[in-house]
């Protein structure tokens, strides 16, 4: 099924569009109210002094454009969950199953991560964090705020790697919820961030600090 909707996606883009509004429709109906209160309950649990965590909204558009244009040569070349243009941004965040999030410092958007959801309980996740400011512990909360938003909305947290983006191979070496489900074409990984069985019980919330 993932290989299928990949296809779909990047070579019948107007089909996509349709089951990407169906989607749309059907999680915010579904799921649409519990998540972004999980998001909410995750920005006030997992912080990091000296920056802010939250949900972007469509004043942030501009500066979302600004982070994703001052990146230098290279370093988007795995990261492409959508287009970088104004007009793709705004509609992006139009979608409520696509939640933007950004990492602020002094009001400065500086990292960008997303949650993107489907209504069939399956997330996916994406981070990127400006150069000056990686090696921070800004990946750290990230990671704790898409993890935990996904899990504890019951939903399954996923994401697809390159196994040649060395940066992201890296960072996830000693995550020890990171397993990979399958190996996709031109050397892609399927993975997915398993909750650890010692937060599954009632507690959980008390515990989760990955």
């Amino acid at each position: 099924m993932t290989r299928l909707l990949l296809l779909i996606k990047h070579r019948l883009p107007f089909v996509w569009g349709g089951i990407d509004w169906l989607n749309a429709v059907l999680f915010r109906l579904l799921h649409g109210d519990r998540v972004e209160k999980e998001a909410g309950r995750c920005f006030e649990e997992f912080t990091l002094p000296g920056y802010e965590f939250r949900a972007l909204n469509e004043h942030d558009i501009a500066q979302l454009s600004n982070l994703l244009s001052r990146q230098r040569t290279g370093r988007l070349d795995y990261f492409k969950p959508h287009g970088f243009d104004r007009r793709s941004l705004e509609r992006v965040m139009r979608n409520p199953s696509f939640l933007m999030f950004g990492a602020f410092a002094d009001d400065l958007l500086v990292g960008y991560f997303f949650l993107r959801c489907f209504w069939n309980r399956k997330s996916f996740v994406g981070r990127l964090i400006d150069e000056p400011y990686e090696r921070k512990g800004i990946g750290r909360v990230m990671n704790q705020i898409l993890y935990n938003t996904a899990w504890r909305s019951g939903f399954r947290c996923l994401t697809t790697v390159s196994k040649h983006n060395a940066l992201v191979m890296r960072s996830h070496a000693n995550n020890p919820t990171f397993h990979v489900l399958k190996e996709l074409p031109n050397d892609y990984l399927f993975v997915e961030f398993v909750r650890p069985k010692a937060d599954q019980g009632p507690d959980a919330r008390d515990r989760t600090r990955v």
